[in-house]
C-alpha cells in the first residue's frame, strides 16, 4: 500500500552511511568483476529494510573527450565495433567520443589525453581538457561512473578516414570530421546511441555559442 507522508519530502536526504553491506563475494574476476552483496538500507518510511541480494558489475571507471574545434564548428567522431550492441538487434558498429579506461596512477586528464592520441593522433594539452561533467552509467547493476570532457582541437589537421587504436586492444577506430549540425542530426535519427555521446552532444547544443 502506498503511504503519503503529509510534509513535503527532503530530496536526497541518505547518505552512504544509511547502507549497511554485510558482505561482498567475488563471482567472477576476470578484465572485469562481478561481486555479490548481501546489504540493507533505510527505508522512507524511517524504518530499515530487510538484508537482499545485488550483483554489481565492476567495470571500473572510463573516461570520454568530446573533440571539438569552435572556429570550424566540427567535432570528431570515432566510429567502431562494440560488442555489447549486438543483443540490439542493429549494427554493433558505434559513433562514439574518445574514451578509455585507467591505468594504474592515471588521473582523469591524463587518461584523456592518453586516449585521445591513441585513438585518434591527436595531442592535447592537459590545459586543453576541460570537464563537462560526472555520471553514473547504470547504477541499477554496475558502479561504472563515466568523466565526461571536452577539448578544443584543430579540425584542419585530421584527415577523415584515418584508421587508428591499439592493435593489442583489438582496436580498429575509424575517424569521422563533422559538424555539429550534422552530428545533431544523427543523434535526432537515431544513428548515435551510446549514453556518453548523446550526453555530450546535447550539452553541446546548449553550450556551443559560449565556446
Amino acid at each position: 500500500m502506498q503511504k503519503i507522508k503529509s510534509e513535503r519530502p527532503l530530496i536526497l536526504q541518505y547518505g552512504l552511511q544509511d547502507v549497511s553491506i554485510t558482505a561482498i563475494d567475488t563471482k567472477y574476476q576476470g578484465f572485469f568483476k562481478l561481486n555479490q552483496y548481501q546489504l540493507s538500507h533505510k527505508l522512507f518510511a524511517q524504518k530499515q529494510s530487510d538484508t537482499f541480494t545485488r550483483e554489481v558489475f565492476e567495470r571500473g571507471d572510463a573516461v570520454v573527450v568530446m573533440l571539438y574545434d569552435p572556429a570550424q564548428d566540427k567535432l570528431l567522431l570515432l566510429e567502431q565495433f562494440r560488442a555489447g550492441a549486438i543483443r540490439s538487434g542493429e549494427t554493433p558498429w558505434m559513433l562514439e567520443f574518445v574514451a578509455g579506461m585507467f591505468n594504474e596512477n592515471e588521473s582523469p586528464v591524463d587518461v584523456a589525453v592518453r586516449e585521445t592520441k591513441e585513438e585518434a593522433n591527436i595531442s592535447l594539452a592537459p590545459a586543453d581538457v576541460q570537464p563537462i561533467m560526472q555520471y553514473l552509467s547504470s547504477p541499477g547493476g554496475m558502479s561504472e561512473r563515466i568523466h565526461l570532457y571536452w577539448a578544443r582541437f584543430d579540425s584542419k589537421q585530421v584527415i577523415p578516414g584515418s584508421i587508428y587504436g591499439l592493435e593489442d586492444e583489438n582496436e580498429d577506430i575509424l575517424l569521422h570530421l563533422i559538424t555539429r549540425e550534422q552530428a545533431l542530426a544523427l543523434l535526432n535519427q537515431g544513428k548515435i546511441s551510446n549514453a556518453a555521446t548523446v550526453i555530450g552532444l546535447q550539452w553541446l547544443a546548449l553550450n556551443y555559442q559560449n565556446l
